[in-house]
């Protein structure tokens, strides 16, 4: 009976203890206190999904905002339509893929010419050749990312006759458009956006050596970032702004160096001792002396410097001598950001991006430091979802051929910069995109 009677007490306790066995509740998503059921996207080619030197449809697909939308469809968010290529003219504008590596393990990348939307070249008067693209079918979109499209082009109204791929979004014909980017974003109703306008003030001064393009100037940068945020927060509408990267920390600037070019050039001529370049001879934006100098490590040579350029002769006043390798024959402004242009690019950065905090603090908006999250990614690389990813070009993970515009995983870490500022700031739980899901640079 006794033993009985502790039979029982012991099986009661494993009972007692069953019946005490914690649950576990998953949190329920939410959307805070902001409203993702008309979401819009404005930006430039980061925001379209171009990649790779080109638009098309799979960079289409997987755009920084489209990522966002897909992980906002948990707390709310509504449809998002892109305007995207058909799968008939998948590649779009056309772009580059990596078809294998040479003797030296540099990459060797082929144009894709087949299946492309361009529709032809249309004159424009005062302003030359325009490429078309065959025009999106649809009347209403949430994508509204143009590629090329500076700050200083939302209120220019012939830009839609300047850009094909902000065209091919308008009603009517080549040469006859007048509505303003700005007025064409904000023309339909919409509860909450994500703005990357500003990179392509900085990234065309920069991407052309400071030969082929100017920075737009400061103020004008500051009274159009301004107009722009106060006329998309005109219904109350809240967003996340997103400040822009330091474009001389993408691979397009710290692939082909100076070191590199040099040690190539000394395996064949071991007695040439330096490389020069044509470089800035100040760091006032207004002064344009240029003289030849030695090149240093402080020098970016673009990703598209042709290298086999360097050695070949070119005919002086001394003579034929050896490109790049001589003062007499440096290499020119538009392959090289100097020294003293790094400078001048990001201090122009710099005030582009205080503009921008400044602005959407004002507005009670939130920011994603692109700049600050990016340059760390350069230092320290990055590991997500068990990915390790950093700043390289192609082995890195983030950048797609072009050294400038991102991979769909380079998107979807980007996309998850943006949730996080979005969930601070909103007090909402936008989960987070997995990382791991998307792809990276396409081997052959």
């Amino acid at each position: 009976m006794k033993n009985f009677k502790n039979i029982f007490l012991l099986t009661a306790g494993v009972l007692t203890i069953g019946a005490c066995k914690p649950t576990f509740q998953t949190p329920v998503s939410t959307q805070g206190n902001a409203d993702f059921s008309r979401y819009i996207s404005v930006g430039n080619s980061l925001t379209a999904g171009y990649a790779d030197n080109g638009l098309y449809l799979e960079g289409q697909q997987n755009s920084y905002p489209s990522i966002i939308a897909k992980q906002m469809a948990s707390v709310g968010g509504g449809t998002f339509t892109q305007p995207l290529f058909t799968d008939a003219q998948a590649n779009g504008s056309g772009y580059l893929s990596l078809t294998g590596f040479d003797a030296n393990g540099s990459p060797i990348t082929a144009p894709v010419t087949t299946n492309l939307a361009v529709s032809g070249v249309t004159a424009i008067p005062g302003f030359g050749n325009v490429t078309t693209y065959t025009k999106y079918s649809g009347t209403d979109f949430n994508n509204y990312g143009v590629p090329g499209i500076k700050l200083l082009h939302i209120t220019l109204a012939s830009y839609g006759n300047l850009n094909g791929y902000f065209e091919r979004l308008l009603p009517g014909a080549e040469g006859t458009h007048t509505q303003t980017y700005l007025d064409f974003v904000t023309a339909k109703p919409f509860t909450f956006f994500t703005n990357w306008l500003g990179n392509n003030d900085a990234l065309g001064y920069a991407t052309s050596g400071g030969a082929g393009d100017v920075l737009t100037d400061k103020a004008t940068f500051t009274a159009l970032y301004t107009a722009l945020i106060t006329k998309m927060t005109a219904s109350g509408q809240k967003g996340v702004c997103a400040t822009i990267p330091d474009v001389t920390a993408i691979p397009f600037f710290n692939t082909v160096t100076p070191a590199l070019i040099l040690a190539s050039v000394q395996k064949a001529n071991p007695s040439v001792t330096a490389l020069y370049v044509n470089a800035k001879s100040t760091t006032d934006n207004a002064n344009t002396t240029y003289a030849a100098r030695v090149a240093t490590a402080s020098d970016l040579i673009t990703l598209t410097f042709p290298t086999s350029k360097i050695g070949t002769l070119v005919s002086t006043p001394a003579g034929n001598l050896p490109y790049g390798l001589t003062p007499l024959t440096p290499i020119e402004n538009q392959y090289v950001l100097d020294a003293n242009e790094v400078t001048i690019v990001r201090d122009y950065v710099t005030s582009y991006n205080n503009t921008i905090a400044t602005v959407a603090a004002s507005k009670g908006l939130a920011v994603a430091d692109m700049y600050t999250f990016l340059n760390g990614v350069k230092a320290n690389g990055l590991v997500v979802n068990g990915v390790s990813l950093n700043s390289n070009f192609i082995s890195g993970g983030l950048f797609s051929l072009d050294g400038v515009h991102l991979t769909p995983r380079g998107y979807a870490v980007v996309a998850n910069q943006f949730i996080k500022a979005i969930n601070q700031t909103y007090n909402s739980t936008i989960p987070l995109a997995d990382v791991s899901q998307y792809r990276s640079v396409k081997f052959p």
